[in-house]
């Protein structure tokens, strides 16, 4: 479930900084740009509180040894 929240977060931040690249380059119109920087912040901040500062178990177990 860490893994799938994880994509969707990055997704989402790809979707914040990608739009305004295309608007610049004429692909996409400002309402375009809007709504899908609306939809990638959205997926960022509903899906990152949950895995950002949580520490991995696995990550201690390789510390252990």
């Amino acid at each position: 479930m860490n893994i799938i929240l994880k994509i969707i977060s990055f997704l989402g931040l790809g979707l914040t900084v990608i739009p305004a690249f295309l608007v610049f380059t004429g692909v996409f119109t400002l309402e375009q740009h809007q709504l899908w920087m609306m939809i990638g912040t959205i997926a960022w901040f509903t899906t990152s509180p949950f895995w950002l500062n949580k520490e991995d178990p696995e990550e201690d177990s390789d510390q252990a040894t």
